[in-house]
């Protein structure tokens, strides 16, 4: 395809950019929910540890085709009173919120063990679809609408409050214990602690994306044009996913590397971690026990210091220039693979919070700067007719690893003695070829 003159992107009032991502909040707290419970919940309900990373499957495979799919069609959607991509939002967030009411009670209907497990599994799978039909709005609207200039501010700005959501949905189940609520169940029940937090989740859900929603104006389709240097032939031109992925600019593929080794580490976190803070610290395997349901809480309390870290150091990103974004890249995967390492040898609660700090580093950088220079390299390349289309294929870098990770569990779990804290070991040395594998991206600018 012809490279089109790219156009300068207006300049966005500060609170413009804040609204863009605002629901993120929201939607970020229900994945965080979900990703922070998944292994809690089935473990409850009966799963075998050494098969727990099939429960992880379903959740990047719903990701890897709703995402192209939300994209495509977003990029051709145009509704006068909603917009491009707000229609796709409002869709999502509407059946996260009646998933989430659906997840944590997978205990709690009277199925069998195996019913449970599969009741879990499929609410597991539509809480992932609805999840990532709501996400991806916020990626690809800074991409519509925020300026070369501005989008690092964008994107550090959407870590900031996605990671706010992951602060809120990680400490509910502490809370709640810590007021009273039952943090334990009848065998195959999920504890009410946990219960109460989805709902709260929802509840925050709908209110942070009807606030963007009500709040954002989306550019209607002759300004997208007309800021983006979109003929009149690109923008009606109509091209399939396969050949877009084949005239990628290399820059997809050189962060797509760097990706496969991030979210691999991060997918055994979610599918370890709670089992690792009991092995370690509690001593303890039985997640019908006391204990496994206080490293549950604890873990859920070293995710939300994780967020924090995150927010933290999304606002440092802010401040970081444009020329020095791989640098801050890296350094903040290698900080996340310091972490990640450490907890094979941790023994105490206390010390484990250094190890969730430098993780939510890493988290920060995973949030930010992937977009940040997949979106510039788009608009150099003179793709910003297809925008959301290549956001959604590019989801394929987070959903193909995690996919990778949980089938590969399977043979390494084992092979590993079936450690929970080996697999967050193997999870630093990840995140160290991740770091390393930064020095392939080139940096693309945009005329």
């Amino acid at each position: 395809m012809e490279k089109a003159n790219v156009s300068t992107l207006p300049r966005l009032p500060l609170s413009t950019i804040w609204m863009l991502s605002f629901g993120f909040l929201g939607v970020q707290m229900a994945f965080s929910l979900q990703s922070s419970n998944m292994g809690r919940i089935f473990q409850t309900l009966g799963a075998d540890p050494t098969r727990l990373g099939f429960f992880f499957i379903l959740p990047p495979l719903a990701g890897m085709v709703v995402q192209p799919l939300v994209g495509k069609y977003s990029d051709k959607t145009w509704m006068p009173k909603l917009g491009r991509r707000l229609p796709y939002l409002l869709i999502g967030a509407i059946v996260a919120i009646i998933v989430m009411a659906l997840l944590p009670n997978s205990g709690s209907f009277g199925f069998s063990t195996v019913m449970g497990l599969w009741f879990g599994a499929i609410t597991i799978l539509f809480m992932d679809l609805s999840s990532n039909v709501a996400m991806q709005p916020f990626k690809m609207m800074v991409g519509d609408m925020v300026n070369e200039e501005q989008k690092g501010y964008a994107y550090s700005v959407q870590s900031f409050l996605s990671n706010t959501g992951s602060v809120l949905a990680s400490i509910f189940p502490f809370l709640l214990t810590a007021f009273g609520v039952a943090n334990v169940a009848p065998d195959g029940e999920v504890p009410q602690s946990v219960i109460i937090s989805f709902y709260v989740g929802a509840v925050i859900l709908v209110i942070c994306s009807l606030i963007t929603v009500l709040k954002v104006k989306e550019y209607t389709p002759e300004e997208y044009a007309l800021y983006h240097g979109i003929s009149a032939d690109a923008a009606t031109e109509n091209v399939g996913m396969f050949k877009l992925l084949a005239r990628a600019p290399k820059i997809f593929w050189t962060i797509t590397i760097v990706q496969f080794f991030c979210w691999m580490g991060f997918q055994y976190l979610w599918t370890y971690g709670t089992g690792a803070v009991a092995a370690n610290v509690w001593h303890v395997a039985d997640p019908a026990s006391s204990a496994y349901q206080a490293a549950g809480n604890w873990f859920g309390i070293l995710s939300a210091v994780q967020a924090i870290a995150a927010v933290l150091w999304s606002l440092v990103l802010t401040k970081v220039p444009n020329d020095k974004h791989k640098p801050a890249y890296a350094l903040s995967l290698l900080f996340g693979a310091i972490g990640f390492a450490s907890i094979f040898f941790v023994h105490t609660q206390g010390a484990l919070i250094v190890s969730f700090i430098l993780i939510g580093i890493a988290w920060a950088g995973m949030m930010a700067y992937p977009f940040i220079l997949l979106t510039n390299g788009l608009e150099a390349a003179g793709e910003g007719a297809h925008m959301g289309t290549f956001l959604g294929l590019f989801n394929g870098s987070i959903c193909l690893p995690q996919i990778v990770a949980s089938v590969a569990s399977f043979a390494i779990f084992p092979l590993l003695g079936s450690s929970f804290p080996m697999m967050l070991l193997l999870s630093g040395i990840f995140l160290v070829l991740g770091a390393l594998a930064v020095s392939l991206i080139k940096e693309a600018k945009i005329n």
